[in-house]
């Protein structure tokens, strides 16, 4: 009965102690207040209540504590319950602080939970970024495109990182600066021998305004020639002329022959009212029979001299000839 006792107590005193190592690491414990931080074993029992990992937390003070900056134990437990990542922003106010950049815990929480890289950003501000740009075809005034690639350096400002504009923005405002300095030059040439004056109208026109990043160079480190699009729009209106013409003069020719058609038309309606008229006269005694005989001896004698001259069925020689002109118009316009 005794042993069973012994064992028992012994059993209760395993499990007391590994309770109170799981609520209160004392290895952490001893680590903190060994390297000067100022931490109760009641806080940390309470982190474990509260179900907020030690590690994190400890290592980031100590971290903080040695590189001379004042954390306490509530701030990082209230950025890590926010869902904030405590040793992201711990490394990044160590590495400000080395840097004399001039951000406090508010302020890095804050863009942490931005959901932005704080660390990042820090690291950008001591060595600025080189962001590669996308190729921008310009347009100088001879009409000759040149094609720039080019590169831009960029460094954070930490008090605009959250609500300022990211780097596509930068980009694109670069890309519009170049396009729009280089429409300005009279000619290629002169944008290809000067990139550099380029480059720096571009920098003073202040397009990093408003946005999370401090332009701090741009530099141009290629440029070719495209297409010469000044000639091939001279080429697409002359083609676009040309089939003009030719609309404009099949159009005059149709009305043309339209109108000689008209004019055919016409002349046969009143030759068939000719019978009718010879019938009247007749009847009303204004035409005799001799009359009537010398009308048909005309008209054969027209109808013969028409059949040897073979214009009977021909145009006008004034609307042949304007039909004539016309296709030769064409034609011309065809070989333009």
């Amino acid at each position: 009965m005794f042993w069973f006792i012994v064992i028992g107590f012994i059993l209760v005193v395993e499990g007391l102690i590994a309770l109170l190592g799981y609520y209160l690491p004392l290895t952490l414990y001893l680590e903190a207040r060994s390297s000067g931080v100022s931490i109760s074993l009641w806080e940390m029992g309470m982190m474990s209540v509260q179900r907020i990992p030690h590690a994190p937390i400890i290592n980031a003070l100590i971290m903080t504590q040695k590189a001379g900056l004042d954390l306490t134990v509530e701030q990082l437990q209230g950025h890590y319950q926010a869902g904030g990542n405590v040793p992201l922003v711990a490394k990044a106010l160590v590495a400000a602080h080395k840097a004399n950049i001039g951000l406090d815990f508010k302020l890095a929480s804050r863009i942490d939970l931005a959901g932005k890289n704080v660390l990042e950003a820090v690291q950008t501000v001591v060595s600025p970024k080189v962001v590669n740009m996308h190729e921008v075809v310009a347009l100088p005034k001879d009409g000759i495109q040149v094609i720039v690639k080019a590169k831009i350096t960029i460094r954070t400002r930490i008090e605009s990182i959250i609500g300022g504009a990211g780097e596509d923005t930068i980009i694109a405002k670069v890309g519009e600066g170049i396009f729009s300095e280089i429409g300005k030059v009279a000619t290629h040439q002169i944008a290809i021998e000067d990139p550099v004056t380029i480059a720096d109208a571009v920098e003073i026109l202040g397009l990093d305004e408003g946005t999370a990043y401090q332009i701090v160079s741009i530099d141009i480190t290629e440029m070719n020639i495209g297409k010469n699009v000044g000639v091939v729009v001279k080429i697409e209106q002359a083609n676009a002329d040309k089939n003009i013409a030719q609309a404009e003069a099949e159009k005059r020719r149709s009305m043309a022959i339209a109108e000689e058609q008209e004019a055919r038309a016409r002349l046969v309606e009143s030759e068939t009212r000719i019978p009718l008229a010879i019938a009247e006269a007749f009847r009303s005694g204004n035409m005799s029979v001799m009359d009537f005989y010398q009308y048909r001896n005309i008209k054969a004698d027209t109808e013969m001299r028409e059949a040897l001259s073979k214009t009977s069925m021909e145009p006008s020689v004034k609307v042949q000839e304007t039909v004539e002109e016309i296709d030769q118009e064409i034609e011309n316009n065809k070989k333009v």
